[in-house]
């Protein structure tokens, strides 16, 4: 499968499998978990399972694989190494000024009819404009690394702001960023709020597209998510923004 995915000139991130079916009753209790955190981030396993009436240690090995961590303030869908260097969150009472001052990333859960993916997007700050996204059916960095070549193809931020999770502080993405003379900022462990553009879009693009849907598969979740993108993008308008939209605001440099 590498080997046709290199032929193809694919992403590996395309060939979408199910490594590890979940029955079709867990597939609908992570579901609701992810609904449940998105809307309570405080929850942990035990009020979790008090809120969906099901046995705590169920409800903590689903938020396992979902790589939902009970003493964070939000899912975390990366792990940290401690054998990677990590770097020091830059953006503490900074003023976002213009376009391509400041970029980020993360990474979230996707629920599927049958099976789940992750979604990571690389976003400007002071447009709130997705300059790229990927979709992935596994932790691996390289759809992190395939999203953010993506973005440098259509230009080149100040500072990249992420988590401290292993996918980004991965040599191999880390280095991408250093070659480009790009500033590394890495938020506070466990604190959300770092990263809180990117955090208000997982909100939007669950509560707008996801959960209105369920993927049959990941095609369908590639060409569904590509459309919401470009609507939000080019269609939908931000109060933040004076009412334009993402797009039109990356375009001029301006609010």
């Amino acid at each position: 499968m590498v080997r046709q995915c290199e032929l193809l000139q694919l992403p590996r991130s395309s060939a979408y499998y199910e490594p590890v079916p979940e029955s079709e009753e867990n597939l609908r209790l992570m579901r609701r978990i992810d609904e449940l955190y998105l809307e309570f981030p405080f929850y942990g396993s035990r009020r979790m399972s008090r809120e969906l009436e099901v046995n705590r240690k169920r409800v903590q090995r689903l938020m396992q694989l979902m790589d939902i961590e009970a003493t964070y303030a939000r899912p975390r869908t990366t792990r940290s190494n401690p054998e990677h260097k990590k770097y020091p969150y830059l953006l503490r009472d900074m003023e976002i000024e213009r376009v391509d001052q400041v970029w980020s990333s993360d990474i979230t859960y996707i629920p599927m009819a049958r099976g789940f993916l992750y979604l990571t997007v690389v976003m400007d700050w002071y447009s709130r404009c997705v300059l790229s996204w990927r979709l992935s059916n596994s932790l691996e960095g390289s759809f992190c690394v395939e999203a953010l070549e993506a973005a440098l193809k259509k230009s080149r931020p100040e500072i990249f702001n992420t988590d401290q999770g292993v996918q980004y502080t991965s040599t191999s993405f880390t280095q991408v960023l250093e070659k480009c003379g790009v500033r590394i900022s890495m938020d506070g462990k466990g604190r959300a709020l770092d990263n809180v553009f990117v955090e208000r879009l997982w909100r939007s693009v669950k509560q707008e597209e996801v959960y209105l849907k369920s993927y049959a598969d990941g095609w369908e979740a590639e060409a569904e998510l590509g459309k919401y993108f470009r609507f939000y993008n080019r269609r939908r308008m931000h109060q933040s923004l004076k009412y334009q939209t993402p797009a039109a605001v990356y375009a001029r440099g301006v609010i």
